[in-house]
């Protein structure tokens, strides 16, 4: 994209501009950009020339767009002070354009000339051209803006459109600077890498985004509705800048770019409460239990299930819960090891046995305690149906399983007591097709007995159940295993799993595997890594489990990216 500008001086935004926020809302557009084949590759190292040849060939048209846009921005400003900084910005895009040839040359492209624009550069130059012009939705055609107020606007929706474009690719060079080796001097994208790392190309977009809040303040709140359309759009037309770009090598990602349902086998196995939720399931039923609990003077009806009162079902569930955060920190703290051991799948495996034992008398507390008597199975169902899951979860298990070219499986490992409120959350997002292996309530006439049937309830009956589902399948298929969890009771099946993925920051999970010599590896720096390792059969490449290594994500937007890119 476009070559930086010099430094036009820092201005930091306060935390609740709106550029900030804009950023902070659009997360999933920076990381499909940042997970994206191209990307993986430049940072590597092992991008092909000519890919990266063509790429910044239509840097002259990105910057002969970003000047004219200014131009027009600059002309709508009433304010000086605007009007000033949009010169200098404008100033900076010039200064690159003359110094484009020279840029080239210094990356050992030799002399390049302009080329034709293609198709992705031209859907976002028009973008910001058509938006400098006054063509936006909700406003008059250009050259009937009857007041300068209505042309200020134009130059503040201008910024909205162009200053996605600088926060991303100052986002991309600061990640990608952090990937630098200091002993490798041959990496051959370094010097564009640290251009955007720059202070200068960073403080040019600090002042861009303060500019953008600067013109904005005015603004309705439709009015910044339309700059967050717009803001949206241009990261959008980002994303599809970055995958139009032809790569002929072989890459990492995403995992299902050349998967064959006639020969290959995508199993994905998840853990549920705090991996896909926001919320532990027990949290909930416990809420479902309280707020339909009888009140201490309410006589209950003959001939149903005796039910605790509120109060007593809070205190019973109050030292249910306290009781197990005491004795699990203890159970944890006693399988460690003295001293730090080198990874080992069954050593880890037998510690994990006393874990499994405890979850097991936790799990016979519950049901001695009777807090779980008297649930409507219709109040399970409505919890489940509103039951928040982390951002991005839904979405991607959509789309894997309505993918029939995928023909993908999908399984379900949880701890949850009740599948069938695991099932109502995931049948509102149509995804009625994931396989629920968890445990169950036990349901007279439709009101639980306070019973748990159970099927999963340590990390033990976890990997029995993933075997025997792996077991299950075609040998005559090649299956890629992958496994996306967030806690200790999932360690040994993500240990298993081909590619196993840690959500969450779980400081039980992160001490046990340390301890046991598990490797934490954030998920982009690693695909670099695999990328740096790529043979050109792609014999390099291979996923193997119980290698000791687990990959890190922020979210589900990063496992959206690895497996099926934008």
């Amino acid at each position: 994209m476009a070559i930086p500008p010099k430094s036009v001086g820092a201005v930091i935004p306060t935390e609740d501009g709106l550029a900030s926020r804009f950023w902070i809302k659009f997360r999933r557009e920076s990381v499909l950009s940042l997970y994206s084949p191209f990307v993986i590759c430049l940072a590597s190292g092992s991008l092909e020339i000519d890919t990266f040849r063509h790429c910044i060939a239509q840097d002259v048209h990105f910057l002969k767009a970003f000047a004219q846009a200014y131009e027009l921005a600059e002309d709508c400003a009433d304010d000086d002070d605007a009007k000033l900084a949009i010169s200098k910005l404008r100033k900076g895009v010039l200064e690159a354009l003359k110094l484009h040839n020279s840029f080239v040359q210094e990356w050992g492209l030799g002399f390049v000339k302009e080329c034709p624009i293609n198709s992705a550069t031209l859907k976002y130059t028009e973008f910001v051209l058509a938006t400098a012009s006054g063509k936006v939705e909700g406003l008059k055609a250009p050259g009937k803006l009857d007041t300068p107020f209505e042309k200020t606007k134009i130059a503040a929706y201008t910024l909205g459109a162009m200053t996605p474009c600088m926060r991303l690719y100052a986002f991309l060079g600061k990640e990608l600077e952090a990937l630098l080796d200091p002993n490798e001097h041959d990496h051959p994208y370094k010097k564009w890498i640290r251009n955007y790392s720059s202070e200068g190309f960073q403080a040019t977009t600090l002042q861009t985004e303060d500019l953008l809040d600067k013109l904005s303040v005015s603004l309705t709140g439709e009015e910044l509705n339309i700059i967050e359309k717009l803001y949206h759009q241009a990261m959008k037309l980002e994303i599809e800048f970055f995958y139009a770009q032809t790569l002929t090598q072989p890459t990492v990602i995403p995992l299902t770019k050349e998967h064959d349902p006639a020969r290959d086998c995508l199993m994905i196995f998840s853990d549920f409460d705090l991996t896909c939720t926001v919320v532990d399931s027990s949290a909930i039923l416990a809420e479902i239990a309280i707020v339909t609990a009888p009140k201490s003077d309410q006589n209950q009806p003959e001939g149903q299930i005796t039910r605790m009162s509120s109060s007593e079902l809070r205190n019973t569930w109050g030292e249910l819960s306290q009781q197990y955060t005491e004795e699990y920190e203890q159970c944890i703290e006693s399988m460690l090891p003295s001293k730090k051991e080198e990874f080992n799948y069954e050593t880890l495996h037998t510690a994990l046995e006393k874990l499994s034992d405890f979850e097991k008398r936790a799990n016979s507390r519950v049901i001695e305690s009777g807090v779980l008597k008297g649930l409507n199975f219709e109040d399970i169902k409505r919890a489940g149906e509103r039951l928040i899951l982390q951002d991005g979860c839904t979405n991607f298990l959509q789309k894997i399983v309505k993918d029939e070219n995928l023909n993908a499986n999908v399984h379900l490992l949880s701890y949850c007591w009740c599948g069938d409120l695991i099932r109502a959350a995931f049948s509102s997002g149509g995804l009625d097709v994931v396989n629920i292996h968890a445990n169950e309530l036990s349901f007279q006439e439709s009101v639980s007995t306070g019973e748990i049937i159970m099927e999963v309830q340590s990390p033990i009956d976890k990997i029995e159940a993933f075997d025997k589902i792996i077991q299950g399948c075609s040998d005559d298929k090649r299956n890629l295993t992958v496994y996306i969890g967030d806690s200790v009771g999932d360690l040994l099946c993500l240990l298993k799993a081909d590619i196993g993925i840690v959500i969450g920051s779980s400081s039980s999970l992160r001490t046990v595997g340390d301890q046991y010599g598990v490797s934490f590896v954030p998920l982009f720096p690693g695909l670099v890594k695999k990328q740096k390792e790529y043979g050109a059969d792609g014999s390099c490449c291979i996923w193997k489990g119980q290698s000791g290594i687990l990959y890190t994500a922020s979210g589900w937007d990063d496992i959206h990216a690895l497996f099926l890119g934008h």
